[in-house]
């Protein structure tokens, strides 16, 4: 019995030295980013929406979802331009380098050497990148090791989704070959849903859409195609200073229409191209499973903003209402428990120092963000109580908004003053901001800033928008500003 109780206890101690041996593998990273994709496109965020996307939502199942993630704004008409910076830098929206502002300011930058690419290149990990071209940080995506960048919007395998796909599995199927050991960061982008919106015959077929591409055809009816959404109009009440804007006069198969038909129609093309990304994303999550990398691996699905798409009579996302401040954001990966919705309050520049503490990394002292990781363990529901946000791509000073709790403000002071709108909500009770011409019966269910009976609110709002501005160092001030520094 005492040679049987030796030997199993030499047993344990061999494993528990053999344990110590073993250095825990750090995590891989998966960072998915799409073009243009509102969070109420996917019935995770909407459960009434028509787009299928089954691996999203296996996704969001087996992970977190966060309820509130937004982009900070713009101060370009190219709003992914600067998302796209905040996301590699960690850095707010007014101290962004000037490729920000100015896509093809390229030179070199300091800020480049301390990107997401540049950092995790330094930790050890192997870095790749596919994406689209242009509107976007040259200077932090020439910092991965391995660039397969293009940009692909057409219904086909070689200039659509799959193309994207094909770069990671390519990547993946060579580190498998060489047996590469080293963890790795693949940031996994597509140029959809971004316009033109040609997806796959057999989707456009699915939700009843076509390609247009003469301005003088309109599509037919189609059983198929999707609803309209809850809070379409024919036309914003208001100009919203931004003269000549593209997205809102020259989306092909769009122009300036916003009769029913058409705006269906180009929801069938959006929903045909977010199911085709949904696809692609199902092929790699399958390839990390068979190589048994999937349960070390961070999964971050999100969007560099918004869009509307008939929403509010707009097409584009120079705005900010929800459906454009709003971003997907879904994570799943080592120690995120299934099956969990936060509010989380993140901006799209809480992800670099958010993905250096989940590896372990040093946060560079140019980061302004704010890692979210207490979040994502369960340890907090949020990061922030406040959120601002900016547009001012147009016209100067542009629009503002800022949200606390159920409230949220917007302000706009476009056209050298001609245009000086002021709109609030509540979005427990309004959550589509339902304006008046939306005609809604619940006196909740509409702009809330001229009622008498919310002018503390209002003026507490007001108040706290100029906060965030200071706070931020927003170079301009709104009219009912202008004698605040």
């Amino acid at each position: 019995m005492r040679h049987l109780q030796k030997i199993t206890l030499s047993l344990i101690c061999a494993v528990i030295l053999l344990g110590c041996d073993v250095e825990p593998r750090q995590p891989n990273f998966l960072f998915v980013l799409v073009d243009d994709q509102s969070a109420f496109d996917l019935k995770t965020y909407d459960p009434n929406s028509v787009l299928e996307t089954p691996n999203i939502d296996r996704l969001a199942e087996a992970g977190m979802v966060i309820e509130s993630a937004r982009h900070m704004g713009s101060m370009s008409g190219a709003v992914c331009t600067p998302s796209r910076h905040m996301i590699m830098s960690g850095r707010t929206l007014w101290h962004l380098p000037p490729s920000a502002e100015f896509s093809k300011q390229t030179d070199l930058h300091p800020i480049d050497d301390f990107t997401i690419g540049a950092v995790f290149n330094r930790a050890g990990y192997k870095t790749m990148r596919t994406c689209k071209r242009g509107n976007s940080y040259p200077g932090a995506n020439r910092q991965f090791a391995v660039v397969k960048d293009k940009t692909n919007r057409e219904g086909t395998a070689e200039d659509g989704s799959a193309w994207h796909a094909n770069q990671v599995l390519s990547y993946l199927q060579e580190r498998e070959a060489t047996r590469e050991k080293d963890p790795f960061f693949i940031y996994f982008g597509f140029s959809h849903p971004h316009d033109p919106r040609n997806g796959t015959p057999e989707l456009l077929d699915k939700y009843g859409a076509v390609n247009l591409d003469d301005t003088l055809a309109y599509p037919l009816f189609n059983p198929n195609l999707p609803p309209l959404q809850e809070n379409y109009l024919m036309k914003h009440p208001f100009f919203h200073g931004h003269p000549e804007l593209r997205d809102e006069e020259r989306v092909s198969g769009v122009w300036k229409r916003r009769d029913t038909l058409t705006v269906r129609n180009e929801l069938g093309r959006e929903y045909a191209c977010s199911e085709n990304i949904d696809t692609q994303l199902g092929k790699v999550l399958k390839k990390l499973e068979d190589m048994g990398e999937l349960d070390n691996t961070y999964i971050i699905y999100t969007s560099d903003h918004g869009m509307s798409i008939g929403r509010h009579g707009l097409m584009g996302k120079q705005n900010l209402y929800e459906h454009t401040w709003r971003v997907p954001f879904i994570v799943k990966g080592p120690g995120i428990k299934a099956h969990q919705r936060v509010e989380g309050n993140i901006y799209l520049s809480d992800i670099l120092p958010t993905v250096c503490e989940l590896a372990g990394v040093e946060i560079p002292e140019t980061v302004q963000g704010t890692s979210f990781k207490p979040v994502l363990m369960g340890e907090q529901s949020s990061v922030r109580d406040v959120q601002y946000g900016v547009y001012c791509g147009g016209t100067k000073p542009g629009m503002r908004t800022v949200r606390k709790g159920d409230w949220k403000l917007i302000k706009y002071d476009m056209m050298d003053g001609e245009v000086r709108e002021t709109q609030l909500f509540n979005l427990a009770e309004n959550p589509h901001e339902y304006l008046a011409e939306h005609r809604r019966d619940d006196e909740m269910e509409t702009n809330l800033a001229s009622n008498p009976e919310y002018a503390d609110k209002l003026r507490e709002m007001e108040d706290l928008l100029l906060e965030q501005m200071i706070a931020y160092e927003d170079p301009y001030r709104l009219w009912d500003q202008e004698k605040v520094k």
